[in-house]
């Protein structure tokens, strides 16, 4: 019989919530400080990987936040920004994803050097189409906006809006909401909206659950970043069970963060049995050292999710893709079609754990 890591791997899978800068492979990172005099700590992969991969590290957000502060050195040419997302929609391909949705931020790849937000958007958008080109997958652009940067923010949100003919579909909400509130970005987003873009935000990560009412309400988001916190307010999980706003959920950032003190008291499983529509991510594959086969692996074995949820919860990101309702309707259909087939070869005992 398969081990389960094998037929975790085997299913098709859909990650919505993945950030290019945190999947950067550490034998690329290691190319491109050589390749371009990148100041660092060190140019050995293991002596750089505690700076940008959490190692030994104790959970704390701010910390988990902070590695993105090194990996800006990265973006360092045309070339590296585009070999960072070539990479980050192949590796997710080889892990048997194959619908994607791929958040970045123009500033992070294009502050330190000087870059065009334009350009970076650019070069993002023609490398991820690439690799879509190579392999098996659909890929979706998400733009990113800083909480901490909101001088930025109409900026990004207006490329992001000209480019949504070439992949770009949504604008996001990132970073530390404990001391960047949204109300800055309201505007932004409700104006973003009715351009056609939709909206997603992190929120009752490291926040209060009430963020996820503001989310909803105030940015008109469809979807809710981690949302972990939730489950210190019935009125928010009732406003969740009863907008079905879809929960982009990422255990193995979530216990690195803080945000659960260990995987069995991660709420995700508990959302799902009262009908809030639950999705497993990656959040940051290189950060995190994780996949989104490793991630399954998690919710089953660490948080407790049955086996025989997973397929729903697959099919939950297929119904919550940001794509125009045809376009939903077949990805739906063919993802129910690959897994009832991939659930067909297993050992009954398997599918109903």
């Amino acid at each position: 019989m398969r081990d389960l890591r094998t037929t975790l791997f085997n299913l098709p899978k859909i990650d919505l919530h993945r950030h290019l800068e945190g999947s950067l492979r550490l034998s690329t990172l290691a190319d491109i400080a050589v390749d371009h005099g990148v100041d660092l700590p060190s140019w050995d992969i293991e002596e750089l990987r505690p700076y940008v991969q959490v190692v030994d590290d104790t959970p704390d957000f701010l910390g988990f936040l902070a590695k993105f502060k090194l990996l800006r050195r990265f973006y360092s040419s045309r070339e590296a920004v585009m070999r960072v997302a070539y990479e980050a929609v192949a590796d997710a391909a080889e892990d048997n994803i194959y619908y994607l949705e791929l958040r970045f931020n123009p500033v992070a790849l294009s502050l330190n050097q000087g870059f065009s937000f334009e350009e970076v958007v650019d070069w993002v958008i023609l490398a991820t189409n690439q690799a879509q080109a190579e392999y098996a997958i659909q890929t979706r652009l998400i733009v990113q906006i800083g909480r901490h940067e909101p001088q930025y923010a109409w900026q990004l949100a207006e490329i992001a809006v000209a480019q949504k003919d070439r992949g770009i579909v949504a604008l996001d909400l990132a970073g530390d909401e404990i001391n960047y509130p949204l109300d800055k970005f309201i505007d932004i987003f409700q104006w973003a909206k009715k351009q056609g873009l939709h909206i997603t935000a992190h929120a009752a990560e490291a926040g209060p659950a009430s963020h996820i009412k503001d989310a909803l309400e105030k940015l008109g988001t469809e979807r809710i970043g981690h949302g972990v916190r939730a489950m210190e307010d019935l009125a928010v999980i009732d406003l969740l069970k009863r907008s079905q706003a879809t929960l982009e959920m990422c255990p193995t950032s979530n216990l690195q963060t803080g945000i659960v003190p260990k995987l069995a008291k991660h709420p995700m499983y508990a959302f799902f049995q009262i009908g809030i529509p639950v999705t497993i991510n990656t959040d940051d594959p290189s950060i995190s050292n994780t996949t989104l086969t490793d991630e399954y692996l998690v919710a089953t074995r660490g948080v407790g999710v049955p086996f025989r949820v997973l397929p729903e919860m697959i099919l939950n990101a297929a119904r919550a893709a940001i794509l125009p309702e045809p376009e939903k309707a077949r990805l739906v259909d063919w993802f129910d079609k690959a897994l009832r087939k991939s659930l067909a070869d297993l050992p009954l005992n398997q599918t109903q754990k």
